[in-house]
């Protein structure tokens, strides 16, 4: 197992009638910004009972931030922010509402000129501080909840990139499942894959005897496999909701990583079809992630072969016949959900393939995958096995 470092500060607040409980953790006298997207917890009963919980205190309101977050969005909030002398935010909502609100909490602490340099130059420029927040969860997805990175769009340029820093951990989080009762299908698939995904690009590298690391990736796919297409039939399934909002939370807190290899190739390869076709993140990675396995297969091959037998039940055939019905069964999964894998499904050509690995080009991207052996030339190739 390879040296590691853990470190994740958030609290949680898990169960049915736990948003009272923001009462207690934001800080008495706190001057709250809440931030929420296009409305819905005013529709789902959220909102009241967050107004509720903040009625000690001094609240102003920013809404409308979008699924994959907008820089000139989230500016317009740091405006308030600074305006009103903001000193805690409480993000209410999905993963992009929470992104979102780690940036305003950045970007308000920023003294280096314009934000997206934590972002663009990321190398060279660091998160030093930020505002404090939390978050009330609607939506189990991202794993946002409790780790501290971001993913902001900027749409002047149509580029999507990321950051992270040890002062954008929420200071808790609150993951009540009765809050997604009202999601819309396409939502609770999205959020299925995402964790799905997720695991898979701190599992689907190279063994190097992490078996912990191994089985709390398995028990997380297996459940998603078990208990996700419970919730899209039924999504006031509190009980399988519960299941599926805690995996997706487990799914990216950094307990999977740690000790072990990682692969965020698809992730990356993904960001840049949601920036240039607005297509759902989710579905991003359901597009790239059997191609980078197809792809990588030879060096992925004894991770390949475990996951068959353990997620799959692969255990006949060749080794070559077994790690081709292993990624079938991944796209298979993704499909059932409703959720297509391939770019004709969302109508992207070589066009768009070759603006990707331009923009590569450009920014000097290499070294991706557990290995550091996917350049831009593999993206291209990996992009047209998903055509």
């Amino acid at each position: 197992m390879n040296n590691f470092k853990f470190y994740n500060p958030v609290k949680i607040i898990f169960g049915k009638g736990t948003i009272a409980e923001v009462a207690k953790e934001v800080p008495a006298g706190a001057r709250v910004l809440m931030t929420y997207g296009g409305g819905s917890i005013r529709k789902n009963g959220v909102y009241d009972q967050v107004m509720a919980a903040l009625k000690d205190h001094t609240v102003f309101e920013f809404g409308g931030i979008e699924p994959n977050p907008h820089y000139e969005t989230l500016m317009r909030a740091v405006e308030l922010g600074k305006k009103e002398n903001i000193d805690f935010i409480l993000s209410v909502g999905g993963g992009s509402v929470l992104d979102g609100t780690k940036f305003i909490a950045a970007a308000l602490k920023f003294e280096e000129g314009d934000p997206w340099r934590f972002l663009a130059e990321k190398a060279a420029v660091k998160v030093k501080a930020a505002v404090p927040f939390g978050a009330v969860l609607t939506l189990p997805a991202t794993g946002s909840e409790m780790n501290s990175g971001a993913v902001i769009t900027k749409a002047a340029t149509k580029e999507k990139l990321t950051f992270g820093s040890p002062f954008t951990f929420p200071k808790f989080s609150v993951l009540d499942p009765e809050t997604t009762f009202s999601l819309p299908p396409r939502q609770i698939s999205n959020g299925i894959v995402d964790a799905f995904s997720h695991v898979m690009e701190q599992y689907m590298t190279y063994p190097v005897n992490a078996p912990l690391q191994d089985r709390m990736a398995e028990g997380i796919l297996l459940t998603l496999i078990e208990e996700g297409p419970k919730v899209l039939q039924n999504p006031s399934d509190y009980e399988a909701m519960s299941n599926v909002m805690w995996s997706a939370t487990m799914a990216l807190n950094g307990l999977l990583s740690a000790g072990v290899p990682t692969d965020w190739a698809t992730h990356m390869i993904g960001h840049e079809l949601t920036a240039l076709h607005g297509i759902d993140h989710a579905r991003t990675l359901a597009i790239v992630l059997p191609s980078v396995l197809r792809y990588k297969r030879e060096t992925k091959k004894e991770k390949l072969l475990q996951y068959g037998a353990r997620i799959w039940n692969i255990t006949e055939g060749t080794e070559t016949e077994r790690i081709e019905a292993a990624i079938q069964a991944t796209a298979r999964f993704f499909n059932s959900l409703d959720v297509p894998t391939t770019l004709h499904d969302y109508e992207v050509d070589r066009e768009t393939i070759t603006a990707i690995v331009e923009r590569f080009q450009k920014r000097g991207v290499r070294n991706l995958g557990e290995r550091a052996d996917i350049q831009v030339e593999d993206v291209e190739k990996i992009l047209e096995m998903s055509l």
